[in-house]
């Protein structure tokens, strides 16, 4: 498959320069120490499903989804701008026989990669410090694959409209308040209603519900909702991102 030709590429461009790749990974873990462990030391913890969460225990699978999302779109939005406006690296890739579809499908797939990578880290590090209480855990894995997905589908889409750099602003703002409020620090049983409605709404939720159900094992119908939600943003998001790449790269 041409897509991955793409992927290769990019393997062998973090291959020099893994630090980047790297710190990614670290703002979770910064959040989870700073905040899940230190003060889960005051806290006792949250009930979920009736069951007393230990606050580590519930901080750590919403940082596990967290860090899932940053892997996504660091790449489906900065890295994709900087290729489509700056290196020029489509406009090359479309000369051989790869098409938009391939370019689309082979971005989406290493943003993937790059997040369940990061996942996968995170993962190891809350079962060393005993944060993972059911053998459903095993699924966390796969279900930060449908975080990736689902950011880095409609990251890449989204990122086709940016004009330049400043537009990026955008991009912070809509993921630091998802990072506070999606049920990552906090239940969200407390918001008004209509605010509650709204982050229930937003993707990072969707995937924080999921990593905590499964790392818990207290799953619901809730989880079969949340994976709908992400494959359907997902997929929606890569179809409308390779539309705009055939009007941007090939008219």
């Amino acid at each position: 498959m041409m897509a991955w030709q793409l992927v290769l590429r990019h393997l062998r461009v973090y291959r020099r320069s893994w630090f980047v790749f790297v710190t990614g990974f670290l703002e979770p873990v910064f959040y989870l120490f700073s905040i899940g462990v230190g003060v889960g030391a005051m806290i006792r913890g949250f009930d979920v499903g009736g069951v007393l969460v230990p606050y580590a225990a519930f901080v750590a699978p919403a940082m596990l989804a967290t860090s899932a999302m940053n892997g996504a779109v660091m790449d489906s939005t900065f890295n994709i701008f900087h290729r489509l406006k700056y290196a020029k690296l489509y406009d090359a890739l479309l000369v051989t026989p790869m098409t938009t579809r391939d370019v689309a499908i082979g971005e989406v797939t290493w943003a993937l990669l790059r997040g369940g990578i990061y996942a996968a880290g995170f993962l190891l590090l809350m079962v060393a410090m005993g944060l993972v209480h059911s053998w459903t855990a095993v699924f966390a894995l796969p279900a930060c694959l449908l975080i990736g997905l689902a950011f880095a589908g409609m990251g890449m889409w989204l990122t086709t409209f940016m004009r330049s750099w400043q537009d990026f602003e955008f991009v912070t703002l809509a993921l630091m308040p998802m990072t506070l409020f999606s049920g990552t620090f906090f239940p969200i049983t407390g918001f008004p209603p209509l605010v509650r409605w709204i982050v229930e709404a937003t993707p990072l939720y969707r995937g924080v519900v999921l990593c905590r159900e499964l790392t818990t094992g207290l799953v619901t119908a809730a989880s079969g909702v949340s994976v709908i939600y992400l494959v359907t943003m997902g997929v929606a998001g890569m179809l409308l991102a390779r539309r705009r790449l055939d009007r941007l790269l090939l008219h």
